[in-house]
């Protein structure tokens, strides 16, 4: 889906993460259950780069931080993220002069003053375009450990596929329209979706140069719905989570099992059973999805596209990870939503956060 409208910003992906926690040593043993590897120390500060594929999860670890005080309010969490761009000057300038709020980060994750503005929950959106392999942020600014892969192969994920925002009722608007006004994203999803007591509205933002995803997601109802209870852990808008790309889920699937990563199971006992009723000839093993949870999505109708999906528990608050496949299907796994808010509100109900009527 690359080069589908202009792209003014010069947008090439996403380049990193940035995540914090208040209390010590939460972070890293996630990230090396889930298959990443500390490949980098930074030279002066208390930050760490742990890499897997081409994703880069920057742990800052710094007091008197901007990821300090973000995670002092919200908990462990991604408190951070940046876009690859052709040209950082010219992209931040640009944001600017289209409104973009700026954010002086003295003490940000790098030495090199990256250019950043205010993105969701307050958050900053850094811009970067040194990221060429012997000339990166972190060539710069970090020591590689000796010995060790600088993009190990981990669990076999490749890049970061989307991440999604939680927002405030009212203000599903206002975030796309500083994706779509600043970047020239388009929403090329919308859902709306019921369950039994609760709802959500989605819009999945899409920037042009394809390769970063951004669903918005917004309580529909006047409910303590997921979204809600979400907004309130969190103590505001924020990152809900965050999908890894993989092109064998089940190997990488097995191997988190193995690490001990806790995985949400299917929503229904007869979701497998369904399957081939919802995907003709979809041609999967459903034996090998429903031993490991794995979800299925897409069409068989015309030119088969299948997305393969599964999701953790929360394992940061109320922050989880997502794992996907994608055989030829750019959604989000719309077919799975229903099915899987239901399971969600079955969760509360069973937690007591939201009460079943009689």
């Amino acid at each position: 889906m690359a080069d589908l409208y202009e792209n003014p910003m010069g947008l090439m992906g996403f380049e990193f993460v940035e995540f914090a926690s208040p209390t010590p040593n939460v972070l890293e043993p996630l990230f090396e259950k889930m298959g990443f590897t500390l490949v980098a120390r930074h030279r002066s500060k208390d930050v760490l780069l742990y890499r897997q594929g081409d994703i880069n999860f920057i742990v800052n670890r710094e007091p008197r931080s901007v990821a300090a005080y973000f995670t002092a309010e919200h908990g462990p969490s991604a408190c951070g993220l940046a876009f690859r761009v052709k040209d950082a000057h010219k992209a931040y300038n640009r944001a600017l002069e289209l409104g973009a709020q700026p954010i002086d980060i003295p003490t940000g994750p790098m030495e090199l003053k990256l250019p950043a503005i205010k993105g969701i929950g307050g958050a900053p959106l850094y811009l970067i375009d040194r990221f060429e392999e012997g000339k990166s942020i972190y060539d710069i600014d970090f020591e590689f450990i000796e010995g060790v892969d600088r993009h190990p192969k981990g669990h076999g994920f490749k890049v970061v596929d989307h991440l999604t925002h939680n927002v405030y009722r009212g203000r599903m608007k206002f975030w796309a329209e500083f994706y779509e006004h600043l970047f020239n994203f388009r929403e090329i999803r919308y859902f709306d979706i019921k369950g039994e007591y609760t709802g959500l509205t989605s819009r999945a933002m899409t920037a042009p140069d394809g390769m970063i995803r951004i669903p918005l997601n917004e309580e529909s109802s006047k409910g303590s719905g997921q979204i809600e209870e979400f907004l309130m852990k969190f103590n505001g808008e924020g990152i809900q989570h965050i999908a890894l790309f993989t092109d064998d889920l089940l190997r990488s699937i097995d191997l988190l099992r193995e690490a001990g990563i806790p995985l949400m199971t299917a929503p229904r006992d007869t979701y497998y059973e369904m399957l081939e009723e919802r995907l003709p000839g979809h041609g999967e093993n459903v034996e090998a999805l429903r031993t490991r949870g794995i979800l299925l999505d897409g069409t068989t109708e015309g030119d088969k596209r299948l997305l393969l999906q599964i999701f953790s528990e929360t394992v940061l608050g109320p922050v989880f990870f997502e794992f996907i496949q994608r055989k030829g299907d750019d959604g989000f796994g719309e077919g799975n939503f229903k099915a899987l808010f239901e399971s969600l509100e079955r969760d509360q109900i069973r937690r007591g956060v939201l009460k079943a009527e009689a």
